[in-house]
């Protein structure tokens, strides 16, 4: 009898395999190779808990005391997350504030002797510092470039990708930044901080980095996909509050933009270490006031005060307000087609070159930039300086290499300065909080403006997608300040209104063109309020963001989206396609050929399945007593590795253990399971096994996850992929529909209730009557004392 079913099984999985399709079909079909699994390509994430033999053992030994101490850990990680995200935003922001410092300071110095040779020291430093960046992400950090959040919200989505999360992109993240910002290129640091972020949380998640001999097993606490997530998740809305001090809206962006699962519990935690970021945020600012850190003073951190400027608005306004909408929609729909273009064929040919071509481009681009920022403000004349008000605050020309407005460059009188040079020779978030500046009326001239918005606009999309670490948060706010503001020199001079600020228009303009870009709206409307500091304006910015995100969304996807699908990430997205309802389970899954393991398996016939195709989950089957068939559950291609790799399981008899009466030994520990975070893990190739080895058999049945989720063959595939979506999974079973029912599970079943009485509290809005009347007996599933599989149902 047990020849019999130890044959039956190996010819079955013998005849699933034989059926496998050649390499030229797999490839044809949509499965990836394994040199491409070697080149970094993605892999879906385990978030199901596998309720394996193992996993049971260890969850009854248990006690509440040890539920207390993982809450107590999951508190002291957001903790960790936030202070570390703080601490990384604070020094990114003081030495790109300080390198830019410098670089103002030495250039406005030389050029009171020759603009010449202020140019080349100019250029010479962007050169060198943007040198550093792309050199650090080519040759040490190659995940680095790139804004991170595509891969972020793959990662979040159930996607992994190798080297997103290493601890060598975390530093080459943060140095990368430093050079690519203080460099001068049009880009930003916030995207690259909610990367920074990330990577935090799970190199906390999986204790340390033990490739660079930084890991600590007091940390190694957490051995699920599922817990590392919620870390991730928690690292992405700190790294919002720091660029932005703005700890509410990473929340929301967490929420709205990233995640792809949520809950209640989660929230919390996110909100708590959001809340640290904005704690350590602000000690850092209070430090820095003192003049400890250098050029880093009431710059630094992006948050504009336009709370002292227009106090409110009228409907006449909104017809401006609304073309600044459309506005937005059509520059950001323009831009995401622009940068889909561009990085394509940088991906597809000209980054194919090697490393030395990405080096060349971002330093051609780098000079670029500096000679247009240093060339064009010497082709505008000066203007005069307004009448000085004492109450403004506002000093005109400003002192060269400071913080403020008016820049006196290739001026001819002391009491002029340069309007171009306003925006261009200066750091970003200086040149935005002069855009956003109230009480500044015509201090920018319509040429100038229109001059710096095509010009920057075109650096901006010639810049994403280089080789360095790059956000467009930044430039998306300076793009859109600078058109807003346009728009509101009109407006003031059409209405002739004296409470009529430009700098409210340049917020809403920037709020226009990132939801016409990013096509957020609840966490971006968030933000802009926080960054601003004046909550009037929040209906005029939902306003202008519905009108962005509907002209945006009419031509193109969103900017993350767009370039997920460039990079070969398959998001899941929050609805299914359309044509999804017509189709079936059955229907879907016809071009995967399911191959079978056996419950007692030979070790060559696993080395051999896992050879020959890239699967990374088998269907495992035994045979009942009267010979029929059955699934007992599912393993996955990592945990037979690892069996493989250990070899502490083989066994020289074909015969099944016995798992029910709880006398197998545990051999291994759930952390041997899991995979790093963003590495390949083991491949079959790291596995070397002798012949004796070869003729060995091991029994799946204790690392099988005996409940898969499963589905009918005819459920239509609009409900599997919101199953598939919203539990996070990574498999789901086809199979015919059951035969028999032996329970069902209602309301009343999920609801328990600690109480002295044996029976469950039942609801009054269920009604059990019409069972014993209609002769028809549905027991429960709680009280089934076999497990589904030995009632020959799935």
């Amino acid at each position: 009898m047990l020849s019999n079913h130890l044959q039956n099984g190996l010819e079955t999985a013998k005849t699933m395999w034989s059926r496998l399709p050649a390499e030229e079909e797999e490839e044809r079909e949509g499965l990836v190779s394994s040199k491409k699994m070697d080149d970094g390509s993605v892999e879906s994430l385990d978030y199901e808990v596998i309720e394996n033999y193992a996993y049971r053992e260890q969850q009854a030994k248990k006690g509440k005391l040890y539920v207390g101490y993982s809450v107590v850990v999951k508190w002291l990680f957001a903790l960790l997350i936030g202070i570390g995200t703080g601490l990384a935003a604070v020094f990114i922001n003081i030495s790109v504030e300080n390198f830019a410092g410098w670089k103002y300071s030495l250039t406005f110095q030389i050029i009171q002797k020759s603009y010449f040779a202020g140019f080349l020291v100019y250029t010479l430093i962007n050169v060198a510092l943007v040198l550093s960046s792309v050199y650090i992400v080519t040759q040490f950090a190659p995940a680095a470039a790139g804004s991170g959040i595509p891969e972020i919200k793959g990662y979040l989505n159930g996607i992994d990708m190798h080297g997103v999360l290493l601890f060598r992109t975390l530093i080459g993240k943060i140095f990368g930044s430093i050079g690519s910002v203080g460099g001068g290129l049009a880009l930003g640091k916030e995207g690259p901080l909610v990367h920074t972020g990330a990577c935090i949380a799970s190199l906390l998640g999986q204790g340390g980095s033990a490739k660079y001999h930084l890991s600590s097993r007091w940390l190694q606490v957490f051995n699920s996909e599922r817990d590392r997530r919620d870390l991730v998740t928690c690292g992405c809305a700190a790294g919002v509050a720091a660029a932005f001090r703005a700890p509410v809206g990473g929340v929301l962006f967490a929420l709205e933009e990233v995640t792809s699962w949520w809950r209640s519990q989660l929230m919390w935690r996110v909100f708590f270490t959001s809340a640290i970021v904005a704690v350590v945020v602000r000690s850092a600012m209070g430090w820095c006031k003192s003049g400890k850190c250098g050029h880093f003073g009431s710059g630094g951190f992006i948050i504009w005060d336009i709370s002292g400027g227009q106090d409110d608005y009228s409907v006449q306004e909104l017809l401006p307000m609304a073309i600044i909408g459309v506005v937005g929609g059509l520059l950001g729909a323009l831009f995401n087609q622009l940068t889909l273009f561009i990085t394509h064929w940088r991906r597809n040919y000209l980054h194919k070159k090697g490393s030395r071509v990405k080096i060349i481009e971002v330093c051609i681009i780098s000079v670029i930039t500096s000679v247009i920022s240093f060339g064009l403000p010497l082709f505008r004349r000066c203007t005069p300086c307004p009448d000085s008000d004492a109450n403004s605050g506002i000093e005109c020309p400003r002192a060269p290499g400071m913080y403020g407005n008016y820049v006196n460059f290739y001026c001819q009188n002391k009491r002029e300065y340069n309007d171009l040079a306003t925006l261009f020779f200066n750091t970003q978030d200086d040149a935005i909080r002069n855009l956003f500046s109230a009480n500044t009326v015509h201090e920018f001239s319509a040429q100038s403006l229109l001059t710096f918005l095509v010009m920057f606009y075109t650096l901006a999309v010639m810049t994403f997608g280089t080789a360095v670490p790059a956000g467009q948060f930044v430039p998306g706010i300076m793009i859109g300040s600078t058109y807003g503001r346009l728009v509101g020199m009109f407006v003031v001079r059409f209405y002739r209104k004296l409470d009529i600020e430009e700098g409210t228009y340049a917020l809403l303009g920037a709020a226009s063109f990132l939801g016409g870009s990013m096509r957020m709206t609840v966490s971006l409307c968030v933000i802009m309020v926080e960054i601003s500091n004046n909550l009037k304006f929040l209906p005029l910015i939902m306003l202008v963001l519905l009108i962005s995100k509907a002209v945006g969304d009419a031509f193109n996807e969103g900017l993350y989206e767009e370039q997920a699908r460039l990079r070969s990430i398959p998001l899941l997205e929050s609805r299914p396609k359309y044509q999804m309802r017509y189709m079936t389970a059955k229907e879907a899954s016809r071009n995967q050929k399911a191959i079978y393991f056996p419950r007692v398996v030979k070790v060559a016939d696993i080395v051999s399945i896992l050879q020959s195709n890239n699967h990374n989950g088998f269907p495992v089957i035994d045979h009942t007593r009267n010979g029929e068939t059955l699934v007992i559950g599912l393993i996955l291609r990592s945990h037979l590795l690892v069996l493989l790799q250990s070899k502490v399981d083989f066994q020289h008899s074909p015969l099944p253990c016995n798992v029910r009466d709880g006398s197998l030994p545990i051999r291994h520990n759930l952390s041997e399971f899991v995979k790093p975070v963003s590495s390949k893990g083991i491949s079959i190739g790291d596995i070397h096994l002798t012949q004796d080895d070869m003729e060995m058999y091991i029994d799946l049945a204790p690392f099988i996850n005996p409940s898969p989720y499963i589905v009918p063959e005819d459920m239509s595939l609009t409900k599997v992929y919101n199953l598939f979506r919203q539990l996070g999974l990574r498999h789901i079973l086809v199979v015919p529909r059951a035969s028999r029912v032996v329970g069902m599970i209602t309301r009343k079943d999920l609801l328990l209730e600690e109480n002295n009485e044996s029976d469950p509290v039942e609801l009054h809005s269920t009604s059990v009557r019409g069972w014993a009347a209609n002769k028809r007996v549905v027991t429960r599933i709680a009280d089934v004392g076999q497990p589904l599989l030995d009632n020959g149902v799935l």
